[in-house]
């Protein structure tokens, strides 16, 4: 995490602030790195709906979750392995109809929705222009944000404890 951290930073000229573990594989060492990085979020935990602190030993970090779920990630709809069993075929229709009714129920509530896109996975035809109708309907509703993980973190970060 240290190099891709430092190889990031020089790519980009800007730290990176935030962290979206492989697999969601969040280990017994992540908090500590992201802890000595000075990261501000992590994207890899799935303890609830809304944004939250990540607490150590029942303490505050300052470090911001943005949770993460399986059904709002493309690859359990569309991946695709030749080397084992794993051959999913859901048409893009049916993937729309779960994704708005989770939007449709976070915007209920104000709060977060994250999908998770691969471009292998999301960048095909008939997914981009299911896609394309999810942002439409993302457009319909009123004061809807369109953010980066770093604003929604700072937000949250400002907001945490109000």
């Amino acid at each position: 995490m240290k190099k891709s951290y430092d190889t990031l930073k020089k790519i980009t000229g800007k730290a990176p602030v935030g962290i979206r573990t492989p697999s969601w594989d969040f280990s017994l060492s992540t908090l500590k790195i992201i802890r000595e990085l000075g990261l501000l979020y992590d994207s890899s935990l799935m303890a609830d709906d809304r944004p939250y602190e990540i607490l150590e030993d029942g303490q505050p970090t300052g470090i911001v979750e943005l949770p993460v779920e399986w059904f709002l990630d493309d690859y359990p709809y569309f991946g695709f392995s030749r080397f084992t069993s794993v051959r999913p075929h859901i048409a893009p229709e049916d993937v729309f109809a779960v994704w708005t009714a989770e939007f449709d129920k976070a915007y209920e509530e104000g709060t977060l929705f994250v999908l998770t896109m691969h471009p292998k996975y999301i960048g095909h035809r008939s997914r981009i222009a299911m896609l394309e109708k999810l942002i439409q309907h993302f457009l319909s509703r009123k004061n809807i944000w369109f953010a980066t993980h770093e604003d929604i973190a700072r937000y949250v970060r400002r907001n945490i404890r109000e």
